[in-house]
């Protein structure tokens, strides 16, 4: 299907989805219907007060649909945000010292330390997960049992069809936030910033499209290559931002394996790694440390490094100049169209001349976050 379908309908689902603002007011005290991610119809007899986050990672949506302290009324969550961007959790904890001290560490919903007896104990209303780990949560009896204790659960989704589901999982998170206004609000940032690039490469020929291979979470493991996304998530911000998706030529899923040899036949226009700063719980990676510490000097000498493991200096975007990196919590945040307009301004750098990323990261920031935006989030080869 020719991209501009597809973006058709990516924008005709928002504009859909948009109208639900208008008929979403509720006063907190009456019971509240809301369908998630998942399909499931979920009701609250008033809006939760006490909110278990599946992920500490949901922060990166909930934070600027909040007019003020987003913590308020989260008890606890996973502590993924605490151990993979600890970047941003600093930002927060300055920003909301008490809050995120006070935070419970509830564990992984999908494997054994996750406690069902503390989420009671701290009289939860709703639990929050990933659609992606809708299969896990059942499977082991996760809503089933939190239902029967009187705990909601509700699923929303910014990372498998993270560009398809960002605007309902907002509105859902919006209603039940009692932060429609808001939501409305960011909900108009965001497709907005995306139309910046959609409305672009809409009248780019397939033919004249770039071949682009992305390295998901590059020198996470050393001496591997590689671990990719199909048409989902960074596959899909590729495809957004006019390039063609080398693992989407090799499988229709999630996550894809790439090997050096495919990828040194294949000899794509562009490579793009994603990193974050891991090395505080993961010392062994390689990583490109990007994030609101991400120091452009250290990652400079990283990147040159990525590019001189075996095999990569063949590569054409090597030599070229094209192997860049970005942000790898991108692929779990609706910020996720600051990742769409550097690609397609790595891809077409003379059509996206006049697109400035950096003033757009920064726009969020002063209108939606109680921080500034710091550090590095993309960086290329030199």
């Amino acid at each position: 299907m020719f991209l501009g379908t597809k973006i058709c309908g990516f924008l005709g689902a928002i504009t859909a989805s948009a109208i639900v603002i208008a008929q979403a007011s509720e006063a907190q005290a009456e019971a509240l219907t809301v369908t998630d991610i998942a399909g499931r119809q979920v009701t609250f007899a008033e809006l939760p007060e006490k909110i278990v986050l599946g992920e500490g990672r949901m922060m990166y949506s909930i934070a600027p649909l909040t007019t003020g302290n987003p913590f308020e009324k989260i008890v606890g969550w996973k502590d993924d945000l605490v151990l993979y961007d600890p970047d941003a959790f600093r930002k927060f904890e300055a920003a909301f010292p008490a809050d995120t001290a006070r935070l419970i560490n509830f564990g992984n919903p999908y494997a054994g330390d996750f406690s069902i007896e503390a989420v009671l104990e701290a009289d939860t209303d709703l639990v929050l997960l990933d659609v992606g780990n809708l299969f896990k949560a059942e499977e082991t009896g996760l809503v089933e049992k939190l239902g029967a204790a009187g705990v909601n659960v509700a699923f929303v989704d910014f990372r498998r069809n993270a560009t398809e589901n960002t605007v309902p999982s907002l509105l859902l998170m919006g209603r039940i936030l009692g932060e429609e206004k808001r939501a409305a609000e960011f909900i108009d940032f965001y497709i907005a910033q995306m139309r910046k690039v959609t409305n672009v490469v809409d009248g780019i020929p397939a033919e004249d499209r770039p071949l682009v291979a992305i390295e998901n979470a590059a020198g996470w493991q050393n001496d591997f290559c590689c671990w990719s996304f199909g048409p989902y998530n960074f596959g899909r911000f590729v495809e957004l931002a006019g390039g063609v998706n080398y693992a989407s030529t090799l499988a229709n899923a999630y996550s894809v394996d790439i090997s050096l040899e495919g990828l040194l036949e294949a000899d794509p226009d562009h490579l793009i790694g994603t990193g974050a700063n891991w090395i505080e719980s993961r010392p062994e990676v390689s990583s490109i440390l990007l994030g609101y510490e991400g120091d452009p000097a250290v990652n400079a000498e990283k990147l040159q490094a990525l590019a001189a493991r075996t095999g990569f200096a063949e590569l054409r975007a090597v030599k070229e100049g094209n192997m860049h990196s970005i942000y790898h919590q991108f692929y779990n945040s609706p910020y996720h169209f600051i990742a769409v307009q550097q690609i397609a301004k790595w891809l077409y750098p003379d059509d996206f001349e006049d697109l400035d990323v950096d003033a757009n990261f920064k726009e969020l920031h002063d209108r939606f976050l109680a921080f500034e935006a710091s550090g590095q989030f993309w960086a290329t080869l030199k």
